[in-house]
């Protein structure tokens, strides 16, 4: 007889396993999946260019964030880190797959790029292992591919590791264009993500309710030459910590 539920993360793990296997596109069992995904560089994926995506630059451009501490959650190749940190951030990268973060790596190293790197499950690693707290927070990706629970998960981090005044920029599939339209409770009735969640503009802001929302559009497509990643199929958001005033 089993008796193991007494904190929320045996609850979160009990509902991962309603997932299974595909749980461990999200967990630190995650790797193997996720090293199969990353081993043929040649795929035709449209995030697999060595471009940094286009609403990211746009902030920079537009100043609206500024160089600081960033985290690039789910880093893939590294695109967007070495973006960050070739204009002056002092990047830490994560994500589950060895071979995503030693082609990361490869690449940071022609760019002379100085990141860290980790290899591994952001929800798991310590803050002293991430080296918080981050003024930019940054997922191109990620959030689309988690189940509806592990976006207490997902939200726990934002608070521990986001700076007061700090920013969460993220994209992810956009109802109606990409991803699935059920509704929470349906994905546990048919344990799968049917390839990832799609989201509206209103559910973003709802559950990003704690903090203020910058911008919210859809990313612009960037034609084959561009030096910038973007495809319109993606919501590309920007929202802001308030600075805690101490008393």
């Amino acid at each position: 007889m089993d008796r193991n539920i007494r904190t929320v993360d045996d609850v979160l793990k009990l509902l991962d396993g309603l997932f299974a296997p595909e749980a461990d596109r999200w967990t630190a069992d995650g790797a193997s999946w996720w090293d199969g995904f990353y081993t043929d560089r040649s795929k035709s994926v449209p995030f697999f260019v060595a471009k940094p995506d286009e609403s990211l630059a746009a902030y920079l451009d537009r100043g609206m964030i500024a160089p600081g501490r960033a985290l690039d959650l789910g880093c893939g190749p590294g695109r967007n880190a070495i973006h960050l940190a070739s204009l002056g951030f002092e990047v830490d990268a994560v994500d589950l797959s060895p071979t995503a973060i030693a082609w990361a790596e490869e690449r940071s190293r022609e760019a002379g790029a100085d990141i860290r790197f980790h290899c591994g499950d952001a929800f798991s690693l310590s803050a002293t292992e991430l080296g918080g707290p981050y003024d930019l927070i940054y997922d191109s990706g990620c959030f689309h591919h988690l189940p509806p629970h592990r976006r207490i998960s997902y939200l726990a981090l934002v608070d521990r590791a986001l700076a007061p005044g700090g920013h969460l920029a993220l994209t992810c599939f956009a109802a109606g264009q990409m991803g699935s339209e059920l509704p929470d409770t349906a994905f546990y009735r048919h344990s799968g993500l049917q390839g990832g969640l799609a989201y509206t503009p209103e559910s973003l802001r709802w559950i990003f309710s704690d903090l203020m929302e910058v911008e919210l559009r859809r990313m612009h497509d960037e034609p084959p030459g561009s030096s910038y990643f973007g495809e319109s199929f993606l919501w590309t958001a920007l929202f802001r910590r308030d600075v805690q005033v101490l008393p």
